[in-house]
């Protein structure tokens, strides 16, 4: 890959990415409702999905989505009810503001498996790197060394965004310190949530 190639893919990533859908939302609402201190995994899940729509476009994503077809419907629709069922979690939590209760850990798994459903299942993120992805690089001759740079200059721009994100919402989520204020956050939180999983479902 040349460095112009790069660059300007970085460019269109870090705008495609960098702008509100379906896996920023679910990243906030998360954030805001159970703190920054355990969202590693969901971010991870997050990137490592990425990884896989790139890797998709580059070896054919045709014949590659067309093989796991049923594989990636069964993960979309397991992602949009598994993140419903955070919603609803984050609609009734608790509105104990004291330290000991915030933020509140959760299994890694768990933060795994919805930050790839969510990622795997984020129609916008798909259409990137179906449609974008091949009008940016020619992706009929990328290397193996071309896919490493592409992978690791992806990495690089959704650390940069993904984690100014939570850095933000962890921000927002320190104002929070009576009961009301919880409350409001959890119940919005919940329907940022239902909406990122909405959104998944309908496309």
């Amino acid at each position: 890959m040349t460095l112009t190639s790069l660059i300007v893919f970085a460019g269109a990533l870090f705008m495609a990415a960098g702008s509100p859908g379906p896996s920023v939302a679910a990243l906030v609402a998360r954030v805001l409702s159970k703190g920054a201190r355990d969202v590693l995994p969901f971010l991870a899940a997050m990137w490592i999905g990425e990884a896989i729509w790139l890797t998709c476009a580059v070896a054919g994503l045709a014949a590659v989505a067309e093989t796991f077809h049923l594989a990636f419907v069964a993960i979309k629709w397991l992602g949009v009810c598994y993140l419903l069922y955070l919603a609803w979690k984050m609609w009734f939590a608790s509105y104990d503001a004291s330290e000991e209760k915030l933020p509140e850990a959760q299994s890694a798994a768990k933060l795994f498996f919805a930050g790839m459903a969510v990622t795997l299942g984020n129609p916008k993120i798909m259409m990137f790197y179906v449609a974008l992805l091949p009008s940016i690089i020619d992706i009929h001759s990328v290397t193996i060394v071309g896919w490493t740079e592409l992978v690791a200059t992806m990495f690089v721009v959704l650390i940069l965004i993904d984690v100014s994100w939570a850095l933000l919402a962890a921000k927002a989520r320190g104002f929070l310190k009576s009961r009301r204020a919880i409350r409001i956050a959890n119940r919005a939180s919940a329907g940022t949530m239902a909406g990122a999983a909405v959104a998944i479902a309908m496309r």
